[in-house]
């Protein structure tokens, strides 16, 4: 919906242009039910209600401490049309982080998804001063008490709206488009979160822009699973009250695949994360496959590369491969596709770089990855590719009203609607994030092609300088090795002021286990497991394999195989499953330090 003054008012607007249509498909046990816009409109008229009942006030923060459901939706829109803004937190922070969270944010309620993230909570009391309620999702609490449900909460609500009927509207049409929507803190691969404040025109002008587009139409299916603690999932919720489609919301990762081939939705956006995960588990299918079944997959991926590559290309497709193509497709290309539910029009990636291999090879499969990229800074999306001009290793054009500048050392700079207030209470820091023209610095070196579309190439701060002078891409060189082998599952490559390159790798536990059983290995333990020379030799062919296409000075002469994966709980991920380099640098350093005792490897 165009023409709103708030993210609140777009959600009414909304509402009443289609009351009826479905609005959110959600699990319920082992079923799925559907709430109508109309039905969307009662839950958060009663939530937003309820905390004006409870005495939250324009702009007070109100924070949600959950995994992605319905009830984070509704409890944001709720929090939102109350003219409070939304605090984010994720679920997998611990009780500390939560409470620095909170007390930094000023927050007064909390919305908690379960009685665990509850006991976070109550473990940090003393310093959470300012909160006076925590909203339980699921469980019971005790009446009266710092604790109350949701459904006390919308019981609230609505005794509150008999008493005021004109005052939900009235509080909406009053929101400006200055006003504080939502407080992101970044995940942060380094140092102490931020917090980002982005206000309602920044949700709009996503919303709107993403409309213009036309990118995602009306009768679109989507099926929402990313943290909506991050930017990425939440640009998507200003998408859907501009444009009006449907979406199927269930976080549970693990059901992801399964949920799919269920609810057969026409788009899905996720984190680079997740391709690559499917893509190593369908390669590492075919090789623990018959030769026949190896030899089948080999044909029809070739064929179906072919009629990509034509595609991208816009060449007409000749009619001896449109058949050979036909048949590739019937017998191999559309059987992986109906993992998916069949109907996927196409993917949509974002939060860290895709690998132009995983791209190509989901294409070749039938299946379109759309790369974007912004930052949580940006309110999620600058740039994107488009369904009918698209290219793989870009992020494709900025969206309309984006201005972007490329600085003298490379630098991506943006500027438009999109971008936030600032840093909360950190005026230095939101001083050197923004200049005095109004553009961001990104951080992430890039650069234009002559279609206006945009290459990330690294992280500004990541870039690799070693002793030799030479200027290495550690995430394009992570990104390539994890392509080349199903087996891996994360890549850190480490070379600043050393005098060549290495890498910490670590493996994936499900696609490796078959080829541990077949040769007898599934009995070692994840140490002896790393350590073992069939091993070693797996992820050595993948390096060497790598250091064939790289310059000298950019090729990975050691690497380590890590007994254990890296993840969010460790540390060593950040919520949106971006790696946590200076952490796993640091927490890794002795094995680091040990490629370089004594080494004389030339960089050159």
């Amino acid at each position: 919906m165009t023409g709103s003054r708030s993210l609140a008012e777009m959600f009414l607007s909304r509402v009443a242009a289609t009351p009826q249509g479905p609005a959110f498909t959600y699990p319920v046990g082992e079923t799925w039910a559907t709430l109508t816009w109309a039905e969307t409109m009662e839950r958060v008229r009663a939530i937003s209600c309820g905390l004006r009942a409870l005495g939250v006030a324009d702009e007070d923060r109100c924070a949600i401490l959950s995994g992605t459901r319905l009830e984070w939706l509704l409890a944001d829109l709720g929090i939102l049309c109350a003219g409070a803004a939304t605090t984010t937190i994720y679920p997998a922070n611990t009780p500390e982080e939560c409470g620095f969270v909170l007390a930094d944010s000023d927050s007064v309620v909390v919305f908690a998804e379960d009685e665990g993230q509850v006991r976070k909570l109550l473990g940090q009391r003393q310093g959470l001063t300012k909160v006076r309620k925590v909203v339980l999702m699921d469980g019971a609490a005790e009446p009266g008490g710092w604790v109350m449900t949701l459904a006390e909460l919308e019981t609230l609500g609505r005794e509150q709206d008999r008493a005021q009927p004109s005052a939900f509207e009235t509080r909406v049409r009053a929101i400006g488009p200055e006003r504080l929507a939502t407080l992101i803190y970044t995940s942060g691969t380094t140092g102490r979160p931020k917090g980002v404040e982005l206000l309602h025109d920044c949700w709009v002008f996503e919303g709107e822009a993403i409309a213009a587009l036309k990118i995602l139409r009306p009768d679109d299916e989507q099926y929402l699973w990313l943290p909506l603690a991050h930017s990425f999932g939440k640009v998507l919720q200003a998408a859907q009250l501009a444009v009006g489609f449907h979406t199927t919301v269930d976080g549970r990762v693990p059901k992801l695949v399964e949920n799919l081939a269920i609810t057969r939705p026409t788009f899905m956006a996720a984190a680079p994360r997740i391709f690559e995960k499917v893509y190593n588990r369908i390669l590492a299918g075919v090789k623990d496959g018959s030769r026949v079944k190896q030899a089948l997959f080999g044909w029809a991926m070739r064929v179906g590369r072919r009629v990509s590559q034509a595609q991208r290309a816009r060449q007409r497709i000749p009619l001896g491969l449109r058949l050979e193509h036909a048949l590739a497709d019937r017998l191999v290309l559309s059987k992986v596709r109906a993992r998916f539910g069949g109907r996927l029009r196409f993917f949509v990636s974002g939060s860290a770089p895709l690998s132009a291999e995983v791209a190509e090879f989901f294409h070749a499969v039938g299946l379109l990855i759309l790369e974007g990229y912004g930052l949580t800074e940006s309110s999620a999306a600058s740039f994107v590719n488009l369904p009918e001009d698209y290219e793989f290793g870009t992020v494709g054009p900025p969206l309309p009203g984006v201005e972007v500048r490329i600085a003298a050392d490379g630098e991506v700079l943006i500027r438009g609607r999109g971008i936030m207030r600032g840093y909360h209470g950190m005026a230095d820091e939101t001083a050197q994030a923004k200049d005095a023209e109004g553009f961001l610095h990104t951080g992430d070196i890039g650069e234009l092609d002559a279609r206006g579309k945009l290459r990330i190439t690294d992280r500004k701060k990541d870039l690799i300088k070693t002793s030799g002078g030479k200027y290495v891409a550690p995430q394009a060189l992570e990104a390539k090795l994890k392509s080349l082998s199903p087996y891996l599952s994360q890549v850190v490559v480490h070379g600043d002021r050393r005098n060549f390159c290495s890498a910490l790798v670590t493996l994936d536990d499900e696609t490796l286990k078959p080829w541990l059983v077949a040769r007898g290995l599934e009995g070692l333990s994840p140490e002896a497991r790393a350590e073992h020379p069939e091993v070693r030799a797996l992820v050595q062919q993948a390096v060497d394999e790598l250091n064939q296409t790289q310059a000298r000075y950019s090729t990975i002469k050691k690497f380590a195989i890590l007994p254990t994966d890296f993840t969010v709980e460790s540390g060593e991920l950040t919520a949106s499953l971006k790696v946590k380099r200076k952490v796993i640098e640091t927490r890794y350093r002795p094995v680091l330090d040990g490629f370089y005792t004594g080494a004389m490897a030339s960089a050159d």
